[in-house]
């Protein structure tokens, strides 16, 4: 991945290139918007962090113009204006982020992160390769080591579905969705056919490892090849992981403490500079030029000493810049202004905070709450290639102090322990009262559907079963974590069994959705009109008017027409189905209800909504279509 750093501070460009080098981008810096402008005009990127304060042309006209040349690549505004209305600014001339600065560089890598996973338009590779087994879309012809191999139709669509999404799950509803056109929607066992169909010519083939792989309670995706046949990225033993990461954050750190050496002197400097214009203002000889001029050394620190973990000094160059701001400064202002440059000097003398952290290098910490501790050390061992930490605790009074010690990023709880007064489930609502930021996944042995519900009303975020891999275990570790911090989409869900209703808001709402309920269709207009919903969700049988008919005036409504709409029901017949997709339904799911299912359903509805209203939306003021990526 390439990243543009259009940034005039030297300091910020410098921590900038070494932190995304370290995580392994490559960078290209310029110091003016005019030549950041003629390099995006002759070359790719992935995506531009972009100042707004820069010489020759700011960073928000820059936005400007690459937005009104149908730009499409992720553009992120870095700056230390912090303003809501500089905010707005900056993100209606086209932006997808705003990180003010300081910034915590753990926040930025995942900001960038999280823009870079989005998809991309443009022409996907002609040539798709996993193995020896390589897919030509432009011949449409699949080889095996270099043989042809003959598939059905809707095997090469299945093997080219999963090598253009090499990290997607997709649900069986997903799948036919994606293969075959409506009406002609086989049955979902259709879709189970042609993977072991096709999972049988790749074995004969020669393709020795199993190419799709099953995920338990979520659909199938395309499996990892073997960690021998990766990128020496992911190396075949634990060990030499852990290492490269150790090595990596010790450079890291010698690199930081290399940048302050060398901008210590300018950093005092500065400051006393800006102690000097304090005393030109107490003699009151002070001019306006020394003043714009200290006010932009100010602006620049801000961000500066937020990159070495000086966050109150940071403040301070804030507070600073803001009193610089005032045209005629009053005495009280300028004693205030004296003892911030004073506090300021104070915490240069500290040392700076240089730690690996700091760049955004860590580990997520996985506590396992179980005493099957034979299973918790497999996880451990295996936690190690995904880059995660995992702690363990045997019951739960020792699972207590470790939470209270140490907050985990996401806890595995069993529901039965050795002693009969510890209750899994007693415990789990307890969590999510005194730990509510905390994803809770419920591993266990048990299988039962009452469980499943107990764990959804109770704000479990995923239910797995312990027969599967520990790597199947932490794949869901990932998933619950990726949408923990997801911005809040918003679902309305229409059902007259409140049991539904409470059990579905728990599983929403615990992956990080807003939920409206209603159990009275004869208030569903009010309440859309009220709650403006991102999806809904509706049960086929209702009282007065049912699902189909409410599908039926959301469809005829043009505010509404493409809102996504997702059925519930115990029917699942041929006739009903029809009827369901023919009034306007984008997904239908049989109760009861599986939970992973329904939020891989409900999570794919969501994304796929965004990318066709971000993609279609038109400004209001000029009517040209906003091709803005989210």
């Amino acid at each position: 991945m390439k990243i543009l750093v259009v940034e005039d501070d030297e300091l910020t460009t410098t921590v900038l290139t070494e932190a995304l080098t370290a995580h392994h981008y490559v960078v290209n810096t310029v110091v003016d918007g005019q030549t950041g402008l003629q390099l995006v005009q002759n070359f790719e990127y992935d995506l531009i962090l972009l100042d707004i304060m820069l010489p020759s042309l700011d960073g928000i006209s820059l936005c400007r113009q690459l937005r009104s040349h149908k730009y499409h690549m992720p553009i992120m505004l870095l700056t230390a204006k912090d303003s809501s209305i500089d905010k707005i600014i900056g993100l209606n001339a086209g932006a997808d982020d705003y990180i003010v600065k300081p910034f915590n560089i753990s926040e930025l890598i995942a900001r960038i992160r999280a823009l870079l996973r989005r998809p991309k338009s443009g022409v996907l590779a002609s040539v798709l390769s996993w193995e020896n087994l390589q897919l030509d879309t432009s011949k449409s012809l699949v080889t095996c080591d270099g043989q042809p191999l003959r598939l059905t139709a809707k095997e090469y669509q299945l093997l080219e579905l999963f090598l253009q999404n090499p990290h997607r799950i997709f649900s069986k509803s997903a799948i036919l969705e994606n293969l075959w056109s409506y009406p002609e929607y086989p049955a979902e066992d259709a879709v189970k056919t042609h993977i072991k169909g096709l999972r049988q010519k790749l074995k004969v083939a020669g393709v020795t490892t199993d190419f799709i792989e099953t995920v338990y309670g979520l659909g199938y995706r395309l499996k990892f090849p073997p960690r021998s046949q990766q990128s020496t990225l992911a190396t075949s033993s634990s060990q030499s992981i852990e290492t490269r990461k150790q090595q990596t954050e010790t450079k890291v750190v010698a690199s930081l403490a290399k940048l302050w050496e060398r901008y210590k002197d300018s950093f005092i400097d500065e400051v006393v500079m800006l102690s000097q214009m304090v005393i030109a203002l107490e003699a009151s000889v002070f001019e306006p030029e020394v003043q714009q001029k200290a006010k932009q050394k100010a602006h620049k620190l801000v961000g500066a000493l937020g990159s070495f973990g000086f966050y109150k000094g940071s403040s301070l160059a804030r507070e600073i810049e803001q009193l610089l701001s005032i045209t005629n400064l009053e005495r009280i202002q300028i004693e205030k202004l004296s003892k911030l440059g004073n506090l300021l000097q104070q915490e240069l003398e500290k040392p700076p905070v240089l730690t690996a952290s700091a760049f955004g290098i860590q580990h997520g910490l996985v506590l396992v709450i179980d005493d099957d501790v034979v299973l918790t050390e497999r996880i451990r061992l295996e936690a190690n290639a995904w880059g995660f930490r995992v702690e363990g605790a045997q019951n739960l009074t020792a699972a207590s102090e470790a939470i209270a010690s140490n907050p985990p990023d996401v806890i595995l709880l069993d529901l039965m322990f050795a002693e009969p007064c510890e209750s899994g489930l007693t415990f789990l609502a307890q969590l999510r009262n005194q730990y509510p930021e905390i994803p809770v996944i419920v591993l266990t042995g048990r299988n039962s559907l009452a469980e499943r519900l107990e764990v959804a009303c109770l704000g479990g975020h995923a239910f797995v079963h312990k027969s599967i891999s520990p790597s199947g275990i932490l794949e869901v570790v990932t998933q619950v974590l990726s949408h923990a911090q997801s911005a809040e989409a918003k679902v309305m869900i229409v059902d007259d069994d409140p049991t539904v209703l409470v059990s579905l808001s728990a599983l929403l709402e615990a992956w990080g959705l807003h939920v409206t309920t209603l159990a009275d269709p004869q208030q569903f207009w009010q309440v859309l009109e009220t709650s403006l919903p991102d999806l809904l969700i509706l049960d086929l049988k209702l009282p007065e008017f049912n699902g189909i008919e409410l599908c039926q005036i959301v469809r005829t409504d043009p505010r509404w027409s493409q809102l996504p709409v997702l059925f519930l029901s115990a029917c699942y017949d041929a006739q009903t189905v029809h009827q369901v997709f023919m009034a306007g339904a984008d997904d239908y799911i049989q109760k009861p209800i599986v939970g992973p299912e329904l939020i891989a359903r409900v999570f794919n509805r969501l994304e796929r909504s965004k990318i066709h209203r971000n993609l279609t939306q038109t400004d209001q003021l000029t009517g040209l279509t906003n091709w803005r990526r989210f």
